[in-house]
């Protein structure tokens, strides 16, 4: 959960809580297991929430939307207000009860020749993608400054000059049309980088 940046954690009627194991698997996530709320029924967990998905690789007959888990990522974003996926427990998974409870039943696709997923991979798949529902943030590592206009037009106007030193341009040309098609296709070029062409240039131009 705290990998794709959830931390709201309900548990509903655990067999031991708090618990040792617990505290131990969740290494430098135990803020999220120690803030979470405990409940008695499923009901009380999700009171506040104005959407819950339901969570099941069982077909049911009788069963709420069912969606997967894709969708359901891109549904829940849409919502104004809490939701919550629900999970039942490693042996059982939800009862019917339980999934009434919520207004979607969500499925993995898997292999059908093996659809086995675990509690906590099934929670890892549905946290990623909550997560991709997000606007993407600014990436993590080395971060460079993007080139300006003048930046481009500066080298534009480099390009030219070495055009023309080296006859490579006859009058008339489009290539002055040509190259800015080219760097407009490029979705974020860096002030770095239109330095390196024009040392590149430079360093051509003076031979």
């Amino acid at each position: 959960m705290k990998t794709m940046g959830l931390a709201d954690l309900r548990l509903v009627a655990p067999e031991r809580y708090p618990a040792p194991e617990a505290q131990w698997m969740a290494t430098h996530a135990v803020d999220v297991l120690e803030s979470s709320r405990v409940h008695d029924t499923l009901v009380q967990a999700i009171e506040d929430c104005v959407a819950a998905f339901a969570l099941s690789a069982r077909p049911r007959e009788w069963s709420p939307q069912v969606l997967d888990v894709r969708a359901a990522a891109a549904r829940a974003a849409e919502v104004e207000g809490d939701v919550a996926f629900v999970f039942g427990n490693e042996t059982a998974g939800l009862t019917n009860e339980e999934m009434f409870a919520c207004q979607f039943l969500v499925h993995i696709p898997a292999s059908p020749g093996f659809s086995s997923l675990n509690l906590a991979q099934a929670v890892q798949v549905v946290a990623y993608e909550l997560f991709m529902t997000q606007p993407p943030g600014e990436p993590s590592g080395r971060s460079e400054k993007p080139a300006t206009v003048e930046d481009l037009e500066g080298l534009y106007a480099h390009l030219e000059e070495a055009a023309l030193a080296t006859n490579f341009m006859a009058s008339g040309s489009r290539l002055r049309e040509r190259w800015r098609r080219l760097f407009s296709r490029v979705p974020a070029i860096e002030r770095e980088e239109v330095n390196i062409l024009r040392g590149l240039l430079r360093a051509l131009l003076g031979k």
